[in-house]
């Protein structure tokens, strides 16, 4: 897919997608996609991994230390041990991009 067609999804989209298939109001429906983010938010900041069933699992990492190179000027640099969040895609989600990606290029 290339960029001039693909579509970023906003949380204004996902409160739309609510409200258009659960039908809460619109406020209500903004509501519960913020409410569902901070919750995710939440956990993960507190250490714990969020798994979503059928879609995929969010984990924060830790990353020590480590001397890293300036790609412009080779001079090693070095990085700071920090978090980084990791997202791993269930099979489920996997099969079906991998099936959509198939079924484009037919």
């Amino acid at each position: 897919m290339s960029s001039e067609t693909s579509k970023t999804i906003t949380r204004a989209d996902l409160a739309e997608s609510v409200y258009a298939q659960v039908g809460l109001s619109r406020n209500e429906s903004s509501d519960l996609v913020e409410q569902l983010l901070d919750e995710m938010m939440d956990a993960l900041v507190d250490g714990d991994n969020v798994k979503i069933s059928s879609f995929g699992s969010f984990a924060v990492r830790e990353k020590g230390e480590r001397i890293g190179r300036n790609p412009k000027t080779g001079v090693e640099v070095a990085i700071s041990p920090r978090k980084v969040l990791v997202f791993r895609a269930s099979h489920v989600l996997k099969e079906t991009i991998n099936k959509a990606t198939q079924a484009a290029d037919i």
